[in-house]
């Protein structure tokens, strides 16, 4: 007879190298449709923050001019006042003779008088040697005069014809201020220096009530005006050792610190213009505007200084919108591919199903042609058979009646089993009823009522106590439904520990028991939780039976919402390879025939499904500890009734 092709067969491995590929492109097209999806987001991001960010710039653009201008007709205000100082004839011949004491009154009233119309805070003159000869302040506590300030800039780099700027902190008063100064002179010959101090405090608050921070920093990098407060005379970066050598000379600064506020710079965008980070200064005070994170700073030279105007705009509303554009984007993109991704797994499910119908047809086809050429075989066979029919149903009969007897013969030997561990359970109770039961009769007969009444009263907790045993064994034996409820722990204990109490007794085993005062109450199916401690209290006296003084410590606890119980035996304990092989199916360390290994992956397979954990580890002093995890028993969560 020729043998039927397997076309099953090789639609099944057809369909699995199907299976394979399919899994394939969807593991390709989820990796393409992740980068897709990252990408659109990156790409609306930086588009949308790129956008806003023009717009930001050209709104800070104008911004930067207003206050460039501001500070320009600021300082314009004062530029020209040192060339009037140096303009004035009788300042000359007081620079000519300045012991001359009417002349020096002269000048300093002269000075006085000017600085008061102008509004400036000092106006003072210096001679060749750098040390002021007259002062507005000439008649105050804080005067200028007779102070040597050959140290400072307007005076060792003045100029004829022209105006030296300089920012400082003042050293007789601490007051900081704006000077401008030039040469006062005579043809060329340079007789003294006019200089002029002018404040820009006005200038700094009206800054603070701006939508925007600013600051102006000088040459070497210091902050000089700011309106935030906090920024003022710290550094855009640290400053090296030859910036501090000028400082310390000129004494521009008065003993400030001069230290980095903490700008880092995130991207360059041209030479004015960079995207920066900016640290958290604390309070504001009365600033209207955010003074940490993302900014975009335009920074402008101011003409004829070396120092930088620069405007500080809050990029924190580019950034949120563009966060959200691209979130959207992310979401838009993986909605659309996932519909893709659905029309394309419908459209291989239905290529499938063609393909396993024809596969099916072909199949039925080829069946048919078989069946065709061996219908003819079939029949010269029949007759045959037909014959041997007879001869198997008589030893099918043989053999059914053979195997109800071994099913019987098996049925005996566990009954004989049972009742062997029920006879060897209740001995001692019966026998107890049997002389309790002929005494009560004897003293009946001899009339001794009240002693027979006390042989009959102690009948009663035997009796009880017989029906405790065949309970808890039926209660073992009983099949589970699974449903989880409230189950004390302690019973559950007590029950495990009443169905091992024979090996207990024999093995001379010592029980240390160790719960909190209050029952604890898990969630969990009770049959199953005392199949686990049974379970377990089992492996603790197979592993003591070489023991000399055995013993099993049983100790709970509740913490963070789980009961744990620890069952500690004092056996060799547990080796390293039998730990890391525990809970795997048909590993046992017991002798053949004496164990299948599934105890413990059962026991933890029912803890997992309590929603708790079984583990297991060697004490420090000796023996094994297996550690049973259950939740406790929530009212506010859970409806059950104690077990």
């Amino acid at each position: 007879m020729q043998s039927m092709p397997n076309s099953g067969q090789d639609a099944g491995i057809h369909h699995n190298g199907g299976w394979v590929r399919n899994l394939r492109t969807s593991i390709v097209y989820a990796l393409v449709a992740l980068l897709l999806t990252v990408a659109s987001g990156w790409h609306v991001y930086h588009l949308t923050f790129e956008n806003m960010l023009g717009e930001i710039k050209t709104q800070a653009h104008h911004r930067l001019e207003t206050y460039d201008n501001s500070l320009e007709r600021e300082i314009d205000k004062y530029a020209n006042f040192p060339y009037v100082v140096g303009l004035d004839a009788s300042l000359w011949e007081y620079l000519a003779d300045t012991s001359n004491a009417r002349l020096k009154l002269r000048s300093n009233l002269y000075l006085e008088k000017l600085n008061d119309r102008v509004g400036s805070l000092a106006l003072f003159l210096l001679d060749t040697s750098g040390t002021v000869v007259a002062s507005s302040n000439w008649n105050k506590s804080d005067s200028f005069v007779g102070r040597d300030l050959s140290y400072r800039p307007y005076y060792k780099n003045v100029g004829i014809d022209r105006i030296e700027r300089f920012y400082g902190i003042g050293t007789t008063n601490n007051e900081p201020g704006y000077f401008l100064s030039t040469a006062v002179h005579i043809g060329d010959q340079i007789i003294g220096t006019a200089v002029v101090k002018v404040s820009l405090e006005q200038l700094e608050k009206s800054w603070s009530s701006a939508e925007s921070p600013a600051i102006l920093s000088e040459g070497h990098g210091v902050v000089v005006l700011s309106s935030v407060p906090s920024w003022k005379y710290a550094a855009l970066s640290p400053l090296d050792e030859e910036a501090r050598r000028q400082i310390i000379i000129s004494q521009q600064y008065n003993g400030h610190a001069l230290l980095p506020f903490g700008m880092t710079v995130r991207r360059v965008l041209d030479e004015s213009s960079s995207i920066v980070t900016l640290p958290p200064t604390g309070r504001n005070g009365s600033n209207l505007f955010s003074t940490d994170g993302l900014f975009l700073t335009q920074t402008r030279l101011m003409t004829g200084t070396p120092w930088h105007l620069t405007v500080f705009s809050d990029l924190k509303n580019a950034e949120d919108q563009a966060k959200i554009r691209a979130t959207l984007a992310v979401l838009i993109t993986a909605v659309l591919l996932g519909l893709v991704f659905i029309f394309m797994l419908r459209h291989v499910h239905l290529r499938e199903i063609l393909q396993a119908r024809e596969a099916l047809q072909r199949a039925n086809d080829e069946l048919e042609r078989n069946v065709a050429e061996r219908t003819a075989d079939l029949s010269a066979a029949n007759a045959k058979l037909q014959q041997e029919v007879e001869e198997r149903s008589r030893a099918e009969q043989i053999l059914r009646e053979a195997q109800d007897g071994l099913v019987q013969a098996s049925k005996l030997a566990v009954i004989g089993q049972l009742s062997a561990g029920i006879a060897h359970e209740l001995n001692q109770p019966l026998a107890a009823l049997s002389t309790l039961s002929g005494n009560a009769v004897k003293f009946i007969a001899r009339g001794d009522v009240e002693t027979a009444s006390s042989n009959l009263e102690r009948i009663g907790p035997l009796v009880e106590r017989m029906g405790l045993m065949t309970g808890q064994l039926k209660s073992f034996a009983r099949k589970s439904s699974g449903e989880p409820r409230l189950v004390v722990l302690g019973k559950s204990l007590d029950n495990a520990l009443f169905l091992q109490e024979q090996r207990l007794l024999r093995g001379g085993v010592g029980v240390t028991i160790d719960f909190p005062k209050d029952d604890v109450q898990v969630w969990c199916d009770p049959n199953r939780l005392e199949q686990v401690l049974v379970n377990l209290i089992g492996n603790a006296l197979d592993a003591m039976e070489q023991v000399n003084n055995p013993r099993i410590e049983l100790s709970a606890s509740v913490t963070d919402g789980v009961a744990k119980l620890q069952v500690r035996d004092y056996g060799p304990g547990l080796s390293q390879e039998t730990l890391t092989h525990l809970f795997e199916p048909f590993f046992t360390t017991k002798a053949p025939g004496l164990g299948l290994g599934l105890g413990l992956p059962i026991s933890a397979g029912i803890v997992r499904d309590f929603g708790g954990e079984l583990t297991a580890w060697n004490a420090p002093d000796g023996g094994a500890v297996f550690a049973l995890t259950i939740p406790i028993y929530k009212e506010s969560e859970r409806n059950g009734a104690p077990a």
